[in-house]
């Protein structure tokens, strides 16, 4: 089945992050805070509940995953869609987590091309049957979610094989190749087969060159909204501008990974949600301090500036 994205805006998917209490449990009224500001500053066009890593689901039990899941539904209120992450290496439980999100009136499912659970890297033809066997128990569009390293590193042809399943709609790629880019935006999103989202490094290249949009946490989505605005304004040289703010932002932390990194932005930019859950991902006082410094060179920092 191919459908036509050409006729559609620019997609912002946004994960809200998630904040832990004390005892480490979700603190809830700081998640409904915080997708407020997902919703209604990031202008996400998309959310994602408890879809990616740096979500930190995957530190929670199965139970309390599904109350995530019950909560930041809740909290976006149908302001937006919502897309429901479902990765499990047991076709059993992502269905389970599948029929949950029907259940909670979710427009879409987000699934992470496992890995083999016994080791190695999954055959086309197993994953094309694990992507099955879930469509068949569930009812929603499905966004193929890839991410090499928590799930496979596949081949393009085995992502175009995938992205041809009726059900997938939508492809989220992490790999910032822009070889690769380009090609499956050629070979899926031009040719109709799904929506391919890439990531905030690769995102104007890829809107340039017929690519769907974006997935990327706060606060970065918070500047990604305006690469899309601008672009879709016609306005290249601003899109150019804003795009490359990404150039260091957050690569030169990295090093401490993503989730750790868009924590500390966030409390910079007096959007705090607390800690990263232990014992890993705290940045070190030198490192808080030169993220700080560079964020107030930022248009994030502006805004901040501006409204304090």
């Amino acid at each position: 089945m191919t459908n036509d994205n050409s006729t559609l805006p620019p997609a912002l998917v946004v994960p809200p992050l998630t904040p832990f209490d004390a005892a480490l449990n979700v603190d809830r009224a700081a998640l409904a805070s915080h997708v407020d500001y997902v919703v209604d500053v990031c202008h996400a066009t998309m959310v994602v509940a408890a879809g990616v890593e740096t979500q930190e689901y995957h530190y929670l039990p199965f139970d309390e995953r599904k109350a995530l899941i019950r909560e930041t539904v809740a909290a976006v209120g149908a302001r937006v869609p919502v897309v429901v992450g479902i990765s499990h290496p047991s076709f059993r439980s992502a269905i389970e987590l599948g029929q949950l999100a029907s259940s909670l009136g979710a427009d879409a499912i987000q699934l992470l091309a496992p890995l083999r659970p016994f080791g190695g890297a999954p055959a086309t033809a197993e994953l094309v049957r694990y992507f099955e066997l879930i469509a068949k128990e569930t009812d929603l569009p499905i966004m193929l979610y890839l991410n090499s390293g928590p799930g496979a590193d596949l081949s393009v042809d085995a992502t175009v094989e995938l992205a041809k399943l009726d059900r997938v709609q939508f492809v989220k790629e992490s790999s910032r190749d822009l070889s690769r880019v380009g090609r499956l935006i050629e070979e899926i999103d031009l040719a109709g087969h799904a929506r391919y989202l890439t990531t905030a490094q690769m995102l104007l290249i890829s809107l340039q060159l017929g690519g769907s949009g974006v997935t990327m946490p706060p606060p970065l989505a918070e500047l990604g909204a305006k690469v899309i605005a601008a672009f879709t304004a016609g306005d290249t040289r601003e899109a150019a501008r804003l795009q490359r703010q990404f150039s260091l932002f957050p690569a030169r932390w990295m090093h401490c990974g993503l989730m750790p990194v868009m924590k500390s932005a966030l409390t910079a930019l007096g959007r705090g949600i607390g800690s990263p859950y232990p014992p890993f991902g705290a940045l070190t006082e030198d490192e808080t301090a030169q993220l700080d410094a560079f964020l107030q060179t930022t248009d994030l920092g502006k805004v901040t500036a501006h409204h304090a």
